[in-house]
């Protein structure tokens, strides 16, 4: 009887330290996930006032310039951060917004008058700084989410996780074009 008792208590000790362990961890990825947010946050703020700049000047980039006003807006769209799909549509809409930013810089580079203007040159620094607190922040969010992966898909917490329906949430990753190798030729 005495034995049974221990190993019950054995056994609600081990289900409480892991659920204590599945918690803690999933609420340090929503902290990160927030920091994250923090930072796009940031980011969105900052993309009206290069479009505005930027329209001075390139009056004949409507495309380019309503691309990044389109996934401005899709990115700044309010999502469940405990939900790993709608966590995986606000990052990949956070990646889209990126691209058409990079996609803008890359068409003003064109117009000579918009590349020298001093606050636009501001704009861009300010902006390229941001995205390097986005790509920080990101790197504190990979390293929770895979913590918090390590103990949803690991045995016995993974029964705990299923049992509370605690999922792994997705990683931020950069997308393919970031991967590819540059080629110098490309700039030449």
């Amino acid at each position: 009887m005495v034995a049974l008792l221990i190993g019950l208590l054995a056994i609600a000790g081990i289900f409480y330290y892991f659920y204590l362990r599945l918690i803690k961890q999933r609420n340090y990825a929503l902290e990160a996930l927030s920091s994250i947010d923090v930072q796009l946050k940031k980011r969105h703020d900052l993309v009206p006032n290069i479009l505005k700049i930027a329209k001075k000047f390139m009056e004949h980039e409507d495309a380019v310039l309503t691309k990044v006003t389109q996934m401005r807006t899709i990115s700044a769209s309010d999502y469940d951060k405990t939900n790993p799909e709608e966590v995986a549509q606000h990052l990949e809409a956070s990646k889209q917004l990126q691209s058409a930013m990079m996609n803008l810089f890359a068409v003003a580079e064109n117009y000579p008058d918009l590349k020298s203007q001093e606050t636009m040159v501001r704009a861009q620094e300010t902006y390229e700084e941001v995205e390097g607190h986005i790509s920080a922040a990101r790197r504190f969010y990979n390293s929770a989410v895979t913590d918090l992966k390590n103990l949803v898909e690991i045995f016995p917490s993974s029964m705990i996780a299923n049992m509370l329906g605690i999922k792994a949430m997705p990683y931020f990753e950069v997308d393919e074009a970031e991967r590819k190798p540059v080629d110098a030729a490309d700039y030449l």
